[in-house]
């Protein structure tokens, strides 16, 4: 009978916590880059509809060969014959963030024990694994393959990825929390900023009369995220037990909300805060979902005609008209990305001089206006101020996702934030599914009660508005959790969800102030390593977003 199992007994030693504790001379600024590393590759999850038409044409190769209206849902996960429709491949989505969630909650006291290295190194097989299975189901056409990879097991690696470099990077910034998280989670929302031109040209290099190119697509992403994500598995370094930046002093306010010690998961997740905090992601998750899903729909149904210049309403337009409208949308989407993007930087940075609760009152107080300005600009017709409050509303979502973690480790201490994170994610899950459902099915229910389609959306606004007073109504009720909470001993082997890590893997030189002995130009180098990429992913976003002015 075998006892005792863990993940990390069946990978290799260099993988291990204590084999990457950093020496003396390491410089933290090596640690953002392996982030983005990660972050930037599974961050694609977030393009993947650029796989979604090609796929619905994968049989007809020029056109769609549709379902017969009789055939059953586990039919259509089967069938062989005929094409799958964007519903069908947009539950991947769904599946996406469920197990990007779960996976997130039930590993992440296991991340605290094994490392990053380990995380990483498992993340980068389920991920990367999970897309080469996924090109198998596309070849063989079959649907349940393609969810079960890059969704099931894909969604998996999302989870441990997501985590694993957040909690490394609170720990070695503890002085920009805000900034340090914003770094790594900017990456994964720019992670379809460059996957999705990538994927687009692959799919073009590969299409031939008998294939439209998306497994062979699928093959190459993953060997060049498998390649990325080892250099940022290797890259990563974690500190030394009671390590802190040269000349900074923590705060000692008991009214600052800054934690003075540590709360373990199994404490964490029963106290108000960490479900008040729970709410407050899945509220504002929910609302910016819900605007993400219908913000290219409802650009082109509220201003219709408008958008070309001519006083004729959606319904008018002609086919001609429709796809020109449709590219525009197309370019007012890429404009979003790079919003949602810079807002995680600047938002979590700013954070850090603002402090959490504050930040979050802004998110909260400024987008439930932004949202309920969003139907009078179409009454008026302006499609400036229509971009303008909806590339605000984007930073702010993406500022949710990249100052939370700041705040669980402000509330709960730095040790067990990745584990905390985890099962805060969970909120992501649910919202993944509350947003857009909330928001076709509002949407559909106005339609059929007759409201035009520059009208229908009105109501949904309202209603992601209300979300978001309720998340500003949790964010008030978050106070600083009692002194008796915390534990202030510094061992690991202290910790019950990290007993089996070695004492030793705090090293001889804990303590000790890191340097900046690593060469300069190896940092430099692995920050041009995924600048490139990033600048590239921004100038083809740009080229797409210039269109829409035109």
């Amino acid at each position: 009978m075998i006892t005792g199992f863990k993940i990390g007994d069946f990978l290799p030693g260099f993988l291990s916590r204590e084999r990457s504790i950093a020496g003396k001379g390491f410089n933290r600024w090596m640690v953002p880059p392996a982030a983005l590393c990660i972050h930037l590759c599974i961050g694609m999850a977030y393009g993947f509809s650029v796989f979604w038409l090609p796929l619905t044409r994968a049989i007809g190769i020029t056109q769609q060969k549709p379902y017969p209206a009789d055939l059953t849902f586990l039919q259509k996960l089967c069938n062989t014959t005929f094409d799958w429709d964007k519903p069908m491949l947009g539950w991947m989505y769904t599946l996406f963030f469920v197990f990007l969630g779960s996976s997130a909650a039930f590993f992440g006291p296991w991340l605290e024990r094994a490392g990053p290295r380990k995380a990483g190194f498992i993340s980068t097989l389920c991920w990367c694994g999970g897309l080469v299975i996924s090109a198998l189901g596309i070849y063989v056409h079959q649907l349940w393959i393609i969810w079960l990879g890059a969704g099931v097991i894909g969604g998996i690696g999302l989870g441990l990825g997501y985590i694993s470099p957040v909690s490394t990077l609170i720990k070695w910034f503890p002085d920009k929390r805000g900034m340090a998280t914003g770094m790594a989670i900017m990456g994964f929302g720019g992670g379809a900023m460059i996957g999705s031109p990538l994927a687009d040209n692959l799919m073009k290099y590969f299409a031939t009369p008998d294939s439209v190119g998306v497994w062979q697509a699928f093959l190459v992403l993953a060997g060049i995220y498998f390649a990325f994500m080892m250099v940022g598995t290797f890259a990563y370094r974690v500190p030394p037990e009671g390590w802190k930046p040269d000349n900074w002093v923590p705060k000692d306010n008991a009214s600052s909300m800054i934690a003075r010690g540590y709360i373990t998961v199994d404490v964490a997740w029963r106290t108000r805060q960490f479900w008040l905090l729970w709410m407050i992601l899945c509220l504002n998750v929910s609302a910016g979902i819900g605007v993400i899903g219908m913000a290219s729909p409802m650009l082109q149904e509220i201003f219709g005609g408008r958008l070309l210049g001519l006083p004729i309403s959606f319904e008018q337009l002609d086919k001609d008209q429709l796809g020109k409208i449709a590219a525009m949308a197309a370019g007012f989407t890429g404009l979003l990305s790079l919003f949602n993007i810079g807002g995680r930087f600047f938002w979590s940075s700013l954070s850090d001089r603002l402090g959490r609760k504050i930040t979050f009152y802004l998110f909260f107080i400024l987008g439930f206006v932004l949202y309920a300005l969003v139907p009078l600009s179409g009454k008026v017709g302006s499609v400036a101020f229509f971009v303008f409050l909806f590339c605000l509303i984007l930073t702010m979502y993406g500022g949710g996702f990249a100052t939370i973690p700041a705040y669980l480790a402000d509330l709960f201490g730095t040790k067990m934030v990745g584990a905390i994170h985890g099962r805060l994610l969970t909120a992501w899950s649910v919202a993944g599914i509350l947003g857009p459902v909330l928001v076709n099915y509002v949407n559909e229910a106005q339609i059929a009660a007759g409201t035009p389609k520059s009208q229908a959306y009105d109501v949904t606004m309202f209603i992601l508005a209300g979300l978001l007073l309720g998340g500003m109504v949790c964010n008030f009720l978050v106070k600083p959790l009692p002194e008796k909470c915390f534990r202030h001993d510094e061992s690991i082997s202290s910790i019950p969800q990290l007993q089996n890590t070695s004492v030793s893997s705090l090293g001889s030189d804990a303590c000790q102030v890191v340097g900046t002995k690593t060469p300069a130009f190896m940092v430099a180098l692995f920050w041009l390593l995924v600048g490139l990429p990033l600048l590239w992913g921004t100038w083809q976003t740009l080229v797409l977003a210039v269109k829409f002015f035109q």
